[in-house]
């Protein structure tokens, strides 16, 4: 008999005093087949199979399961036990600790699964903040703010027993027609990667594991459409793709990854070894897990044709690298342990990512002897009697974090200098955002993620509608309300009302955006995709009508992606854009609005002056900007990295520490900023790379690093940037990365398409080949004067 029947010693999984590997061995040793598989996949407990997908292919792909006959072999994970219904957090970390004693208690080896959540704009559940969208966090371009919002989510998650947020998105937006483009950070492979991998450290450094998603390519699918093929060369893959995942897996502590739906080049990543397994392990060295994005593996069968059964799926995304099979159980059930069984499927590769997965189990707590399913929230027991309201997800903490990322965010792309608004006395609010309480939220925020369904349940957070905070912020302002149009129906009958109202006003806010949504249910989001960047429905004609009329107005998006604007862009008194900006969005619009918050946010994608001129991103070759031989002009409207405030900033004195630069070597080059107006204000300075000449064709511009700098009026600074000769490299004709001699010029810009001053360097030396190892940052310093 084993010690686990005998139950006379303490077996040595439980003993948090023998190394990590030695317990997850002496684990491996005692089970069944079955008992190794069951903890490689989730379950998930009250998934729809009406058709209401809150993933792809849900109402297919999800059954019945019973619980009692899979309980006693264990179970590896349970999916979305917060994110699936509305519940109260109390009841819930009540009723996930009780199903976790349920589950420890029906295997022989007492281990609990490990619960994960969505958290990708807030922990998604009822009654938790919701935060503002990734493209807000990249607009914000502040880090350390992304770091404050991984903890908070993170504690909030740990809190009610959660282990694992499948959170953040490192795709780089490649085409905005994409509908994820809301949960991505930007179109700027370094944005992304340094804002993602400061949310990573946040999050697990509350104990929580983060999950990198979509590896890799999801968002450089054709046309925009969401779950297309990806054709990208292996130059894009390696030197736009890549990189944000390559600078978390080093930089970040993560410990889990989740592959992409798409199929790269005709290979699906789910079944990439190459890639899961060469490059993540064996060239980056991560050690974590990777866990399938939802239904990825029977994509294998159902979407792909890669494979003919359920079994053979799995062996495949076994071989390629995955090692947890997510949401639920579908190609890693009884078959598969027939077929390891039989010797159709090599009992290594199960071996292989069981080893994984209870080690990161180990390192949870969840071997250990005196695990407990006693969440944080309720302290060393579990509570009696009703425990509603006795958790709080949206504290005060994490509404002032969320107003303070939405105020950072907000981007003021024009203005005739009619803002900050000077006590107007009528004001004419116009368009179909404006009393929606929902516009300031993406898709993956609970409320339109799950609580749509839900229409009987309150929205358990408070969400003011622009109006609500426009009239809290102007008090003394006469409101004449006009919708125009809704978001996406096409309707014209209220052009006339909304042409009266604005001509009877001071000034308009003319409310614009989208809807979030999944699955051609919203406007943006998950499957949400858009053939042109034209404005959703009749908006665009009624941005037209209104700025006919004459009135000065200032043009608000509450949006998931950038829209070509049209005449906005000349004839706007302003504009201001925002995206889905979360539960304090519409208060911080309306305090830049009177002027209470001083905007200082950057675009992180650019807004296009042609709605049809997709895809484009400001990471363009001489060839892919305007020319001379096409009639499709991609030049944006305004380009990624502009945004402007209420303060002016004169730049100068540019200095650099030597016109040279060693292959192998570093620069420093510096900028003097001061802030010439009489308000306190911050200013993003970008710092370019341009290489005029390249034996691989190189974007005209790239950014390789930036500083925000608050000063206060009349203050100065001096902002350097000491850049490693590694920043200069990419992917040269025989595939590996180099950094290679010649001119060079580096820019401080005010954004992509505004440079300062720009600094030619020569480049000297022998062409260097560097790697994964290479530095990825410059140091940047501030110092007064």
């Amino acid at each position: 008999m084993t010690a686990v029947e005998t139950g006379a010693d303490l077996a040595p999984w439980k003993d948090r005093a023998l190394p990590v590997a030695d317990r997850v061995a002496a684990l491996m040793a005692e089970m069944t087949t079955a008992e190794k598989v069951a903890q490689l996949f989730g379950v998930w407990v009250g998934a729809s199979a009406d058709g209401e997908d809150v993933a792809p292919h849900q109402h297919d792909m999800s059954e019945e399961i019973d619980l009692d006959a899979l309980l006693p072999a264990g179970l590896g994970q349970l999916t979305r036990p917060f994110g699936t219904a509305p519940v109260d957090p109390a009841l819930g970390a009540l009723g996930l600790a009780r199903a976790q004693e349920r589950i420890a208690a029906a295997n022989r080896f007492g281990i609990p699964a490990l619960a994960h959540e969505e958290c990708l704009a807030g922990f998604a559940t009822w009654g938790a903040t919701a935060y503002p969208v990734p493209l807000s966090w990249g607009a914000a371009f502040d880090p350390a703010l992304a770091r404050e919002l991984g903890e908070r989510i993170g504690a909030d998650m740990r809190s009610v027993g959660i282990h694992q947020g499948l959170a953040p998105v490192l795709d780089v937006v490649r085409d905005a027609r994409w509908g994820r483009v809301e949960e991505t950070i930007g179109e700027d492979p370094y944005l992304v990667g340094v804002t993602a991998t400061a949310y990573i450290q946040g999050i697990e450094s509350t104990g929580v594991v983060a999950t990198l998603k979509h590896f890799v390519g999801y968002s450089a699918s054709r046309a925009g459409r969401n779950l297309a093929p990806v054709s990208v060369g292996p130059r894009e893959l390696a030197d736009v793709l890549l990189p944000p995942f390559e600078m978390a897996v080093r930089e970040s502590g993560v410990r889990s990854v989740m592959n992409a739906y798409t199929d790269l080049d005709g290979v699906p990543t789910a079944a990439d070894g190459s890639l899961l397994t060469g490059l993540l392990r064996e060239r980056w060295g991560f050690d974590g897990t990777v866990v399938a994005d939802y239904f990825s593996i029977a994509f294998l069968r159902d979407l792909h044709h890669r494979v003919e059964s359920w079994t053979e799926a799995a062996e495949v995304a076994l071989r390629a690298g995955i090692d947890v099979e997510l949401p639920t159980v579908k190609t890693f059930g009884a078959e598969l342990v027939r077929a390891v069984e039989e010797g159709r499927v090599d009992a290594h590769l199960i071996d292989r990512a069981l080893e994984r997965v209870l080690r990161q189990k180990a390192q949870l707590g969840l071997l250990d002897e005196d695990w407990s399913p006693v969440p944080p929230a309720f302290g060393e027991a579990l509570p009696d009697g009703d425990v509603r309201g006795t958790v709080d997800l949206d504290s005060e903490g994490n509404r002032d974090l969320a107003r303070r990322l939405a105020e950072r965010a907000i981007v003021l792309l024009r203005n005739d200098g009619v803002l900050p608004l000077a006590a107007p006395k009528r004001i004419a609010l116009i368009g179909p955002t404006a009393e929606d309480p929902l516009a300031v939220l993406g898709c993956y925020s609970f409320p339109a993620h799950v609580g749509v369904r839900h229409p009987e349940v309150p929205l358990g957070i408070e969400l003011p509608t622009l109006r609500e905070s426009l009239v809290a912020e102007f008090p003394d302002a006469e409101f004449v309300r006009a919708e125009g149009t809704s978001i996406d129906g096409g309707e014209r009958d209220g052009f006339a009302e909304a042409v009266d109202a604005a001509r009877g006003a001071d000034v308009v806010v003319l409310a614009l955006g989208d809807r979030a949504g999944l699955f051609g249910r919203g406007t943006s989001g998950e499957g949400c995709d858009a053939a042109t960047l034209d404005l959703p429905g009749a908006q665009g004609e009624l941005l037209e009508a209104v700025l006919a009329a004459g009135t000065p107005t200032v043009v608000t998006l509450l949006a998931g992606r950038p829209y070509a604007l049209g005449s906005a862009t000349t004839e706007a008194a302003a504009i201001v854009q925002s995206f889905f900006p979360g539960e304090e969005g519409t208060r911080a619009i309306a305090g830049v609005l009177s002027g209470r918050v001083n905007p200082s946010g950057r675009l992180p994608v650019s807004v296009p002056g042609d709605a049809g001129a997709q895809p484009s991103t400001y990471l363009a070759a001489p060839l892919a900007r305007r020319t001379e031989v096409s009639n499709i002009d991609p030049t944006p409207a305004y380009p990624f990295g502009h945004g402007i405030g209420y303060s002016t900033f004169a730049w100068g004195d540019e200095a650099t520490s030597s016109p040279e630069l060693a292959v192998d070597g570093e620069v420093e080059v510096s900028i003097r900023i001061r802030n010439t107006s009489d308000r306190a204000g911050a200013e993003v300075v970008q710092l370019y790379l341009h290489d005029p000449v390249a034996t691989v064709v190189q974007p005209v511009r790239r950014l390789v690093s930036f500083a925000r700098v608050e000063l206060d009026a009349g203050e100065a600074a001096r902002v350097s940037f000491r850049v490693p000769a590694d920043l200069l490299s990419f992917t040269g004709l025989s595939g590996e990365r180099i950094v290679e001699p010649g001119r060079i010029a580096l820019g401080f810009g005010r954004s992509s398409g505004d440079l300062a001053a720009e600094l030619p360097l020569t480049v000297t030396g022998a062409t260097r080949v560097v790697d994964h190892t290479r530095r990825l940052h410059a140091e940047v310093g501030i110092t007064a004067g």
